[in-house]
């Protein structure tokens, strides 16, 4: 029972692809019957339309080809038969496009020949000279952008030399900073201990001037007994 639903579905696979390739195929013919009536940038582009045509053309083959052995055994013969009637027909058109890529002269227009009399030449070297100047041009251009980099590189290079010689300063200002708030903590301290000293000796200073007060008041007293 899977093997037929397989099968059918081979079959129905087969068809769709079978039915996409005719639509590609038409394309393709109508592209390869323009080409003749084309020259120059149209034809190249007519030609580059019409092979990647070609390639879904070969990748839908090859579809088809991973399908066929799914196909009903009665129908494989008739199946064989269509799928190298697409191949040849295929092919047919792989050997018409290569024809016409081959034709240099409607590629490159009618400038083209093999033997150019003296205006074909006269022509091809005017051409060359302007190919010949505009390279120089872009060359040209190539080297000022060259140069504006370069001049933009030893800016930025100067510029990181002026931001590290700034934060060398920025730095030795800080650790004067430092310095000179440790010599300020020191100086605190300094006045800090010479006040209480002065405290000190204040209340040592009361006190001998108390007793002697007080000395005296008892010699007073002392004396008057």
């Amino acid at each position: 029972m899977a093997n037929i639903l397989d099968s059918d579905a081979g079959s129905e696979r087969f068809s769709s692809y079978e039915a996409e390739l005719k639509l590609v195929q038409a394309d393709l013919n109508q592209k390869l019957d323009q080409i003749p009536e084309l020259s120059g940038e149209p034809r190249k582009a007519a030609v580059r339309a019409a092979e990647r045509a070609l390639e879904e053309a070969n990748e839908i083959i090859d579809q088809m080809r991973i399908e066929k052995p799914n196909i009903p055994a009665p129908a494989k013969s008739k199946i064989n038969q269509r799928f190298r009637n697409y191949e040849s027909d295929i092919d047919s058109q792989k050997r018409k496009l290569k024809s016409l890529s081959d034709d240099r002269k409607a590629l490159f227009g009618s400038r083209y020949t093999d033997a150019p009399t003296t205006d074909d030449q006269l022509e091809q070297r005017q051409q060359l000279l302007s190919g010949t100047d505009r390279l120089e041009r872009s060359s040209g251009r190539l080297r000022e952008s060259q140069r504006i980099a370069l001049e933009t590189e030893d800016i930025g290079r100067n510029t990181l030399a002026d931001l590290s010689r700034q934060r060398e300063t920025i730095e030795h200002t800080r650790g004067t900073l430092l310095e000179s708030e440790s010599y300020t903590d020191r100086s605190i301290k300094t006045l800090r201990g010479m006040a209480r000293r002065m405290a000190t000796n204040r209340i040592i200073t009361i006190a001998i001037i108390t007793v002697l007060v007080l000395l005296i008041v008892a010699v007073i007293v002392s004396k008057f007994r």
